[in-house]
């Protein structure tokens, strides 16, 4: 089994915001290292249950040791998919209600460490970044195929990379060539496609494209507004979703999606009383997003960019 070292951001703030129930039935769409899960499944009694998403083998294969304990006592269920196919997978096992889901989004720590999946830019190695090794879409694929317009869309849109334009170029340039193999072949093309003095400051130059061609390899963004929907409907009133981002394409996303849920849908002008069914059936259980405190900032420097977003449904017309 591959090494699974994993330190799960915002746990506690993350499964408290779920306000667990014993005897409810959780989901935890990320699965990853299983911090989250065990803390959910501590709180649950012998009648409660979680079903926990991963579509990395090598997260499930790393839990059925670390989650024992639920399995025996079958209060855990473990589901390899992607979230976004929340719905389906749940109806299989007879489940359409859910009490809570939690969503810890990006890449895991192992995913990141393990050079062979080509997650990185510090570590050479083949152009792969699938999160679920059994989809033929890799990073190879995308870097040498896909066109200049399609690489300047995803660079601009999931990476906000300003230099995107000149990036694209030089990848198409070297590609007629001979095929980009590696992480390290990308890394020097985006060094030189990237002005000297851009170079020198923002962190890693080959980190927003990085990221960019990770989104579109897994479809992030569209697996997550599918699956977050999904969620929102089936929540029970007073279930809860809570969901960690890292970046600000997720965070804008799940922020707009409780922000229309939560508001009240535009009304004429002048109304004495809002009528009962315009109201909001889902409330936010933070307006403004948790983030990590300084502790665990010192010792987690994946915590930095993590936000936690949380919300209740109220009512269900």
């Amino acid at each position: 089994m591959d090494k699974f070292e994993h330190t799960t951001v915002l746990l506690h703030e993350a499964v408290s915001g779920l306000a667990v129930k014993k005897n409810g039935v959780y989901v935890d769409c990320t699965l990853g290292g299983g911090g989250h899960s065990k803390q959910i499944l501590n709180a649950l009694s012998a009648n409660g249950h979680l079903y926990a998403f991963d579509q990395d083998q090598t997260a499930i294969d790393f839990n059925q040791g670390e989650l024992a304990f639920a399995l025996k006592e079958k209060k855990l269920t473990f589901i390899q998919a992607n979230f976004r196919e929340l719905k389906k997978q749940l109806s299989h096992h007879g489940i359409d209600r859910l009490d809570g889901v939690l969503y810890d989004l990006g890449v895991s720590s192992p995913q990141f460490d393990n050079a062979q999946r080509g997650f990185s830019y510090r570590y050479d190695a083949p152009l792969d970044m699938r999160m679920n090794q059994a989809q033929s879409l890799d990073a190879k694929q995308i870097v040498n195929e896909w066109s200049y317009a399609e690489l300047v869309r995803i660079f601009f849109r999931y990476g906000e990379e300003k230099y995107a334009k000149s990036i694209a170029r030089h990848i198409e340039k070297k590609r007629e060539l001979a095929k980009i193999e590696t992480t390290d072949q990308l890394v020097e093309i985006i060094k030189e496609a990237i002005p000297a003095r851009a170079r020198r400051k923002g962190g890693h130059p080959a980190k927003r494209v990085f990221q960019a061609v990770r989104i579109a390899v897994n479809d992030e963004l569209g697996a997550l507004e599918e699956s977050l929907s999904q969620a929102l409907d089936m929540l029970n009133v007073g279930g809860r979703i809570s969901v960690i981002t890292f970046q600000s394409l997720e965070d804008r996303l799940v922020k707009s999606m409780f922000k229309e849920k939560s508001q009240i849908s535009d009304l004429p002008p002048g109304l004495p009383v809002i009528p009962k069914d315009q109201l909001p059936s889902y409330r936010l259980v933070n307006k403004k997003p948790i983030k990590p405190q300084l502790e665990e900032l010192t010792v987690n420097h994946r915590a930095h960019s993590a936000k936690l977003r949380i919300i209740e449904r109220i009512a269900i017309k």
